[in-house]
């Protein structure tokens, strides 16, 4: 591939310098997206944290593409209600209030360290320590706050002072960092160092375990050692669908994200592709799709848990065709997360999407981290609070995505943060650059919808004629004001023949840069 080392995109500079500097010192795509994480645990600590857990979509060049799938795992016991820590707060958006529930007793196994140390030894080129070395610099020396993590943190300040040990990290000064506040987590940097040295048994099966262990079954949490001398990074075969000439790799189940994402693909490769990408008409479909989405979501029972054979189902050609006439019905006028993309020159490419849920509010002593709270996350827990099944992964909306052209042209690596916003970002930001034809930036950058129940929100920014038409298709609907990171942060980058390009999402302080 011509024009450089390669190309990354991310939400914050930080993480992007640190995936910069491996590309620099030789090394590649997984190594940078490794390096970009740990930093990311520094810079963006409410979205990613050793305490949590994601996915990686993983193009190593030359052979086939895999997802690791080190997402959170259920605990393999279920505490009496009665005995949890487990209690909601409200986080303050400033428009709106929303619930979320925190405690030891929200906190699921987490796979993070697993996942990211095992992805990067079997992809990766460089020695553990140097993958680790940007992150222990910023979170000994700190980084300046910049307004979104500043924002976030504000959001989530009952969260962020829901323990002495918590409000010591990340309210020392009796609130959240303002904007510009230099905020350093060095106790999180020496954990970061030991763990570089001593790799993912330090976590799994020595101090980090056992005093998670010993505070759970002090004070309500359901995890035990087992839970995480049991935990397994999973290694899938990535969904696939072919999209006008292209083929779209992205998240496996028992995630959903992905398989939706490959239904509303579907569903459009099926209908007459995008004339005028502005017009009136591409909105209202867009807006039909991610109808049909929803409700083929709740047809399938995808909320209670994602198999092959759903899967098969939801992607099965009549299925399909059903949804497509439900389409062609409407008349013309009609969580906690954050992403990293890299490409490198050798044409490999990494799609890495990550949560800590909001954190459940408890620092794991002498760590410096949070554990995650994705028992407490609504979205994940469709039989309702304290039912979940034990022992069991997960489901997520995270869809890291990889996209080829049959041609040998571009490759295009892509995800977004944004819980079930997920998925419709990303699908419009496809269709804006596969069938719109719109550049990289453009097509991340375009203002999108989102479907809420029977709410259509509408994000500032789309032609008024568009405006107008989606209003009087959608009664019930939201007008944003202009562009908000309620609609996701879709960060992405593509290599072809004329060289890298990249784009973050702007929603989200999503930067790009491309390494010469």
């Amino acid at each position: 591939m011509a024009g450089g080392r390669g190309a990354i995109a991310c939400g914050h500079p930080a993480t992007r310098d640190a995936a910069a500097a491996m590309l620099e010192a030789g090394g590649n795509a997984f190594d940078a997206a490794a390096a970009a994480l740990w930093t990311a645990c520094v810079a963006e600590p409410v979205l990613a944290s050793p305490g949590g857990g994601g996915f990686l979509l993983a193009q190593p060049a030359g052979e086939r593409a895999r997802v690791y799938d080190f997402f959170a795992h259920t605990p393999g016991t279920r505490l009496d209600p009665a005995d949890v820590d487990f209690h909601p707060i409200q986080a303050d958006f400033g428009t709106t209030r929303q619930e979320f529930h925190i405690g030891l007793g929200s906190a699921a196994a987490p796979g993070m360290v697993a996942g990211t140390c095992a992805f990067q030894r079997e992809l990766g080129r460089m020695p553990r320590p140097e993958v680790f070395a940007p992150a222990i610099a910023c979170a000994r020396d700190g980084l300046a706050m910049n307004a979104l993590q500043a924002y976030i943190a504000d959001v989530v300040r009952p969260i962020l002072e829901a323990t002495p040990e918590a409000r010591a990290i990340f309210t020392p000064a009796g609130g959240p960092p303002a904007e510009g506040d230099r905020h350093s987590m060095p106790e999180l940097g020496a954990f970061l160092e030991t763990l570089a040295h001593e790799g993912p048994d330090l976590f799994y099966r020595g101090e980090v375990a056992a005093a998670i262990d010993a505070a759970c079954r002090a004070s309500g949490g359901h995890l035990r050692r087992g839970d995480f001398e049991g935990y397994r990074v999973e290694r899938r075969e990535p969904l696939a669908v072919d999209y006008r000439g292209r083929r779209v790799l992205t998240n496996a189940p028992p995630a959903s994200g992905g398989l939706l994402i490959d239904f509303g693909l579907e569903l459009l490769a099926g209908l007459r592709g995008a004339t005028d990408i502005d017009a009136p008409e591409q909105a209202l479909r867009m807006a039909a799709v991610l109808d049909a989405t929803r409700q083929a979501r709740l047809d399938a029972g995808l909320d209670a848990g994602v198999t092959d054979r759903t899967a098969r189902t939801l992607l099965d050609p009549g299925q399909l065709e059903r949804y497509r006439a439900l389409i062609a019905g409407h008349p013309p006028s009609h969580r906690g997360t954050t992403h990293i993309s890299v490409i490198d020159a050798r044409g490999n490419a990494a799609a890495l999407t990550v949560s800590n849920g909001e954190g459940c509010g408890w620092i794991v002593p002498g760590t410096g981290f949070m554990l995650n709270n994705m028992l407490g996350e609504a979205d994940l827990q469709p039989r309702g609070f304290g039912q979940w099944p034990t022992a069991t992964r997960l489901t997520s909306m995270m869809a890291p995505t990889l996209v080829s052209d049959r041609a040998g042209g571009e490759l295009l690596a892509l995800g977004s943060g944004g819980s079930n916003r997920i998925r419709s970002a990303l699908l419009q930001v496809l269709v804006a650059h596969l069938d719109g034809g719109l550049p990289l930036e453009a097509a991340v950058e375009r203002p999108r919808l989102h479907l809420e129940g029977q709410c259509l929100e509408i994000e500032g920014g789309f032609p008024a004629a568009t405006v107008e038409a989606l209003q009087r298709q959608w009664p019930e609907h939201r007008l944003w004001p202009g562009r908000n990171l309620f609609f996701g942060g879709a960060h992405a980058v593509a290599a072809g023949r004329d060289g890298f390009t990249g784009a973050g999402d702007p929603r989200r302080g999503g930067v790009a840069t491309v390494v010469s």
